[in-house]
């Protein structure tokens, strides 16, 4: 009588056990001890200058926050945000609340770079200049609009990844645009170099992947319009004050100062009735901009506007003509001003804004009538001389983001973005993109105007990220945005996403009985190959029915919708855990639903479908547990030497270790009894092939190699690589798993499957069998 041998029930498993606020340091010790540092330089920050820091611009805005005049040369977004916080009279507020605001984007930065699939240790270093950098403190103790601003930016940039690397809903996607857009749009009051960020938001919702091109654009176009809302309503206020419709009346001011410094009116033509706006100084000894655009010596105050022109348009036509005629001067010194930026220290360059500005000092800045405005707030400067002392010092020793550091982070996060190396196939591609572009705008533009320390501040919440995002997908550390584990997964974490997926899977079919054979394909990104390979796999091998399941492993792109119109049932466990992960995950599905033979096949379209009557064939007949395809038996269209190369030296390097011949290690098309696939240990989250093989020689499955083709891939892209990285992760998987698995087993399994369920074979009662390959 032929022994039953039933398929093991899936373990029960553990109630997860809550974690601890200890549990979570010590899982995030590198970010918790930087949080904790940065925490206590805020408090030195704020015991050492009291009230607050004041700066010439913030005597502008707190003067305007009860009047909210537009007309002023500092927009009134950051004026708005302090006048609630100044109601109760007490200026201190404004600094705890920015340090709390500090403090929040840095741990907003981590989790976002976490949920990203970064690195503990990268996403804490990208952290850290928000954290540690002592010129963000200063300006945090500041009443400046530079960290609001900051806020602002990250926050829109954030909704508009919105879980980079994870497919939304269509509804959602509108929404996080729309909400994006009216966040950066209200940025601009604050800032009005946040105009340009519209040009990046557009720009990402357009590359955006798995959305069809008029997704795209209806996206990008409702993102802009409600950008436009805030800047649109900001410009109308202006004009009901001024008469004019603009955001700024200092425009022309500003491009005067930048042509001042460099007009060569001996050379150039100039009308006459603006001549009188030359510079008195000779080329080589004029002052900085700032004295061209705000000083009262400046040529601008004797200026007479030809007539029919305002003053702001008699400047910029001024400035118009300069850079019409001397177009390589404006070039040179607006690159040359960028480019400071990326200095190693924090130099103090020739006629440049004094760095001293925005650097601790041993007594309170004295700033205009600064004790006018402190006296309205019944305050009165402090400063705690030896705190100040130990600011400074550590300001001017390490205490600041170095210019290459930056650099390197905008470089990386630009190639990756787009799309050089492994890069090419992340779905953060355009999440780096958006962040690089965004922070060299943010930080580089006003260097149009001119070079100030305080302008890259917005660098440490852009760069840093793009840099971070850059590489993790060169190193191919690609995940969903969603809570996760460092790789590989705990198996808390997957035994949580698996069982969420089967019950959604269960309730979608209505608890279904799959056929007796399964064809379990893992797709990730595959919208452009997957149909075509779901159309050409059969319905029957040998008159027994096939299912087919497809796990969707967090696709970016139409996948899952392509898989539906094509009949496959569909596993989504919505995040990407890489294919071993999305295999064990169909295997589970398979068994638990019915299936006694699971085959598998890719699908990127390299494997023949049609192949997959050779593989189940020699199961059916009871001839073999475990039946694998091989292209060095069959028949290879593939041109990749380095990877036919990488095929021979592991299936010969398999063959030593478990001493029976095998001639491919790593083929895709595959069949096997259910019971091989619950028996093996199965731990991989990517290199599951040579894994599932080794396990099965080890525990005695009857192996059979089979002539198979692998064609060339036609659409998609390899989610593989193409370097000597992939091949060294690919035989430490090898060596690994043949470690693991070499103890001695006893005796294995080896029925012959009826397909009606029941295993077994009379010729075998004790279903056991030597262990041994067979080619075919």
């Amino acid at each position: 009588m032929a022994t039953t041998t039933s398929p093991p029930a899936p373990a029960t498993a553990r109630p997860a056990r809550p974690v601890s606020a200890l549990d979570a340091v010590r899982d995030h010790w590198l970010f918790a001890l930087l949080f904790v540092v940065g925490v206590a330089l805020r408090v030195v920050t704020f015991l050492a200058y009291r009230p607050a820091l004041l700066y010439i611009d913030s005597l502008s805005y707190l003067s305007n926050i009860g009047p909210l005049r537009p007309s002023g040369a500092r927009p009134i977004g950051y004026s708005i945000f302090l006048r609630p916080l100044t109601v109760f009279g007490d200026l201190r507020v404004v600094p705890i609340v920015q340090h709390g605001i500090g403090l929040a984007l840095a741990v907003g930065i981590y989790v976002l770079l976490r949920r990203a699939g970064t690195r503990r240790w990268l996403a804490a270093f990208a952290a850290a200049p928000m954290l540690l950098d002592a010129y963000q403190l200063q300006i945090e103790q500041n009443v400046l609009s530079e960290t609001l601003f900051q806020a602002m930016i990250f926050v829109g940039l954030v909704l508009l990844i919105d879980g980079v690397g994870r497919r939304r809903s269509w509804p959602r996607r509108l929404v996080t645009a729309g909400v994006a857009g009216a966040v950066l749009g209200m940025a601009v009051p604050v800032r009005l170099i946040g105009q340009a960020v519209v040009v990046a938001g557009v720009g990402y919702l357009l590359l955006e992947r798995g959305r069809r091109w008029s997704q795209r654009i209806v996206a990008a176009g409702l993102f802009a319009a409600v950008f436009a809302i805030p800047v649109l309503t900001y410009m109308a206020y202006f004009q009901a004050w001024t008469g004019d419709f603009t955001l700024t009346p200092v425009g022309g001011r500003v491009m005067y100062g930048r042509t001042a410094v460099l007009v060569d009116c001996d050379r150039i033509e100039i009308p006459a009735d603006q001549r009188d706006l030359c510079p008195d100084e000779p080329l080589g000894q004029r002052l900085k901009i700032d004295n061209y655009v705000w000083n009262q010596e400046s040529p601008i105050n004797r200026h007479d506007p030809p007539r029919g022109l305002t003053e702001d348009e008699s400047l910029r036509e001024f400035a118009g003509h300069v850079i019409r005629q001397q177009p390589v001067d404006v070039a040179q010194a607006v690159l040359i001003d960028m480019g400071k930026m990326f200095w190693p220290t924090k130099a103090q360059f020739d006629n440049d804004v004094d760095v001293g500005r925005w650097q601790f000092q041993e007594v309170y800045p004295r700033y205009g009538h600064y004790r006018f405005v402190l006296n309205a707030y019944d305050a009165r400067p402090q400063v705690a001389p030896v705190l100040a002392a130990m600011l400074r010092r550590y300001q001017l020793s390490i205490g600041y983001t170095p210019g290459p550091v930056l650099l390197v982070a905008l470089l990386v996060g630009l190639s990756a973005g787009l799309g050089f190396g492994r890069a090419r196939g992340s779905p953060l591609r355009a999440a780096c993109l958006l962040f690089a572009v965004t922070g060299a705008m943010l930080a580089l533009l006003p260097a149009v105007y001119e070079f100030s320390w305080r302008y890259m501040l917005p660098a440490l919440v852009t760069m840093p990220v793009a840099g971070a995002l850059g590489v993790t997908a060169f190193t191919d550390r690609i995940r969903t945005m969603t809570a996760t584990a460092d790789q590989p997964a705990t198996a808390t974490t997957d035994d949580a996403i698996d069982r969420a997926a089967t019950t959604r899977f269960t309730r979608m079919y209505q608890a279904p009985r799959l056929g007796p054979i399964a064809v379990v394909i893992a797709a990730y990104n595959e919208q452009d190959a997957i149909g075509d390979v779901l159309g050409a796999i059969p319905t029957t091998i040998e008159a027994t029915p096939v299912s087919v399941v497809v796990i969707d492993d967090g696709s970016a792109d139409a996948t899952g919708d392509v898989a539906r119109r094509h009949g496959a049932m569909l596993v989504e466990p919505g995040v990407n855990r890489g294919q071993g992960a999305a295999l064990r995950l169909g295997y589970r599905v398979a068994r638990e639903h019915g299936a006694t033979i699971i085959a598998t096949l890719d699908a990127d379209g390299q494997y023949d479908p049609a192949e997959l009557r050779t593989v189940v064939a020699p199961i059916l007949r009871g001839e073999a547990d475990f039946v694998t395809g091989s292209r060095r038996l069959g028949r290879e269209e593939t041109t990749d030497n380095f990877r036919r190369a990488g095929v021979r030296f592991y299936a010969w390097l398999v063959s030593v270790l478990t001493r029976q011949r095998i001639t491919d290690t790593s083929f895709g098309l595959r069949a096997m009894r259910a019971e091989v696939t619950s028996t093996v240990t199965l731990r991989q989250p990517q290199y599951q092939s040579s894994e599932l093989l080794i396990g099965a020689l080890a525990h005695g499955f009857r192996v059979v190699e089979v002539p198979t083709t692998m064609r060339q891939r036609t659409a998609g892209e390899s989610k593989k690589g193409h370097n000597l990285l992939y091949g060294l992760r690919y035989g430490g998987v090898v060596v690994g798993t043949w470690l693991r698995e070499r103890a001695p087993r006893g005796a294995r399994r080896g029925q012959k499957v009826d397909p009606s369920g029941a295993p077994g074979t009379p010729d075998d009662p004790a279903g056991r069998t030597s262990r041994g390959t067979t080619r075919r």
